[in-house]
């Protein structure tokens, strides 16, 4: 019994070493390379970066301007119909294109998706199981957050 009390005071005792180690204060060379100084340019923030790789969104996302702006200003087609609303979340960044991955969608096909502020993007509509997945394209022209699960309208042409 008194093995098991002792093994578990020295866990604990240790087990708070990694949190001290966060709570040290920066040293002067770390300070010195995170402090920019005052007469250099300062540079935009990062685009945010995506997987182990070190790949930004932007260098993973191969969908052109052009394809970007025509996906943004296709109006509503004549005809089209309500498949529903579906939270979505970031589907494949290797995955190409602006499209859209749901349960909802039984064909493949082009339709459009409309967010809850009221921006919309034409996709191909792809069929899925499961949860929702929006292109990395799509969310990026949609102006949305990667880590967002936004609702959206789903329609079919």
């Amino acid at each position: 019994m008194r093995i098991l009390i002792a093994l578990t005071l020295a866990l604990t005792a240790t087990s708070g070493c990694a949190v001290l180690d966060r709570l040290k204060p920066a040293t002067a060379a770390t300070a010195a390379t995170a402090a920019p100084d005052a007469s250099e340019p300062v540079a935009a923030a990062p685009a945010p970066v995506l997987g182990a790789g070190g790949n930004t969104a932007a260098a993973l996302d191969t969908t052109t301007a052009a394809q970007k702006q025509a996906a943004l200003a296709a109006p509503a087609a004549s005809g089209e119909r309500e498949l529903g609303k579906v939270t979505v979340s970031l589907g494949s960044p290797a995955e190409p294109g602006i499209w859209l991955r749901s349960a909802l969608v039984t064909a493949p096909g082009k339709g459009r998706v409309v967010t809850a502020s009221g921006q919309s993007v034409a996709v191909d509509l792809l069929p899925g199981q499961g949860a929702a997945q929006l292109s990395l394209a799509a969310y990026m022209a949609l102006g949305l957050s990667l880590t967002a699960l936004p609702e959206v309208t789903v329609f079919a042409n």
